[in-house]
């Protein structure tokens, strides 16, 4: 448990950095990046490491309804990721459409895996993204003109994430539960 533990604090140290002491990380320059992209990978790799080899008790199990729920908010969660980097309607409506997708992500894998690791590792990105949200909203923000998005860009940031959906729950069946329930 203290390498997933380990994995989610240094996910939260290297996001946060520039938040939290943005003196210290602007005093890094161009290779600040490098540093916090680094830092990242280490913490992806401990994350699954961790999750991988932790144990704890078992409160509840997915069932046919909350994998349903969980398929859902998770092609929710990627198409708030989609929308933003295509500047969508949604996109430039929600301020944090990226982590508001990231969190739908995570209540999504509480939903069906009700195990101590899973909290660790759900539970603790969940509250980071909302730190995050948090942090981030201090600052002024004044929404992007509306103009008029073509009804392409809608289309394609919807197919886009049905097909990155289906892309992540194939990759996600070989190499941990299958999200589909087979």
């Amino acid at each position: 448990m203290i390498i997933l533990i380990a994995g989610v604090a240094l996910w939260w140290a290297a996001h946060l950095w520039k938040r939290v002491a943005p003196d210290s990380r602007i005093g890094f320059g161009e290779g600040g990046k490098g540093i916090v992209t680094g830092a990242l990978v280490v913490s992806i790799l401990l994350m699954i490491w961790g999750y991988r080899t932790a144990d704890g008790p078992v409160w509840w199990r997915p069932t046919a309804a909350t994998r349903g729920i969980n398929n859902l908010l998770v092609l929710i969660a990627i198409y708030l990721f989609a929308a933003s980097g295509m500047k969508t309607r949604v996109g430039r409506a929600l301020r944090h459409p990226q982590l508001l997708g990231f969190s739908l992500w995570a209540v999504a894998h509480l939903l069906v895996n009700g195990d101590l690791p899973s909290f660790v590792l759900f539970g603790g990105l969940l509250v980071w993204a909302l730190v995050e949200m948090a942090m981030i909203s201090r600052t002024p923000w004044t929404p992007p003109a509306t103009a008029a998005v073509p009804a392409r860009k809608e289309i394609m940031a919807a197919v886009g994430a049905v097909l990155v959906f289906i892309v992540l729950g194939l990759i996600h069946g070989w190499v941990g539960p299958n999200p589909f329930g087979a």
